[in-house]
């Protein structure tokens, strides 16, 4: 049977989200072209892989080439100092579209998250397109990628699909997670969609699992077809019964984007220390 693609190019696939979709996408292409910045481990005979920063532009472009549709997964996955983010996901994901545009690939589905959004507040009923709220660095650098998917689209036809992904782990570790976890089969029901949708466009989606509680209305995205399976609620009583009780006037409570909200600039930490060993060599 022909599968849909030649191949497909996953970035950030040592990551835990890049090594299921290895395993959930296999079947939809003749071949993966896998990277990191670390290598990958148990490569497969049907997987190419390759290990490069994705700041590195020459690299980048490279391999994109020959592939017929990319999902961007890579990239610094929480709160870093500015410079990591400039680097790793602005011009790193920069660099994934320009080489989706130079090569020719037709679409791109790319690692979205919660944080772009993260000062939305969670009574907001909020739709999964809502417009940016970053709560951090991080969900700056998620709103750039959007609005970059948008240009790309728009001048020039790259399809797209920006999946903001609340909290996908093997099972929801706290109570927060009850209503925002994505399921890992879910993540790849998601990502299989937005590759095989008939009209993408330029699509911004939530990615959460079919949990009892909805914050945010997923029907923008209706025309991806992806229908969620999984849910958060078999996990409740257990999650429940070893966390506290949460304090709803709380801003990691109020808001989407959780605990990202309490975090304060992430380069003070390094100026603070820069400073204290500039005043120890004062002090000599």
């Amino acid at each position: 049977m022909t599968k849909p693609f030649k191949k497909i190019l996953i970035t950030g696939a040592a990551g835990r989200l890049g090594t299921e979709l290895r395993r959930g996408l296999a079947p939809l292409a003749d071949s993966l072209r896998i990277v990191d910045r670390v290598a990958c481990e148990n490569v497969q005979p049907h997987e190419e892989m390759q290990v490069f920063d994705l700041s590195d532009e020459a690299a980048t472009m490279a391999a994109t080439e020959g592939c017929d549709a990319i999902v961007h997964m890579g990239g610094a996955p929480l709160e870093r100092p500015w410079q990591d983010i400039l680097d790793s996901n602005i011009r790193g994901s920069y660099h994934i579209f320009e080489g989706a545009r130079r090569h020719g690939a037709k679409r791109v589905i790319y690692a979205s998250s919660v944080h772009a959004i993260g000062y939305h507040k969670i009574d907001d009923g909020i739709r999964g397109d809502a417009v940016g709220r970053p709560d951090s660095l991080y969900g700056v650098s998620k709103c750039f990628v959007e609005a970059l998917a948008s240009l790309y689209f728009d001048k020039f036809g790259i399809e797209s699909a920006c999946c903001r992904i609340f909290s996908s782990f093997p099972e929801p570790a706290d109570r927060r997670m009850l209503w925002s976890w994505l399921s890992f089969d879910d993540c790849i029901r998601m990502v299989s969609a937005c590759l095989n949708a008939p009209h993408l466009g330029a699509t911004v989606m939530a990615g959460i699992s079919d949990n009892t509680v909805k914050p945010v209305d997923m029907s923008n995205a209706a025309h991806v077809g992806y229908v969620p399976q999984d849910s958060a609620e078999p996990f409740r009583a257990e999650v429940e019964a070893k966390t506290d009780p949460i304090d709803s006037t709380a801003p990691a409570v109020r808001n989407i984007g959780g605990w990202f909200v309490d975090l304060g600039h992430p380069d003070d930490a390094a100026r603070s220390s820069s400073e204290a060993v500039a005043q120890k060599g004062r002090n000599k």
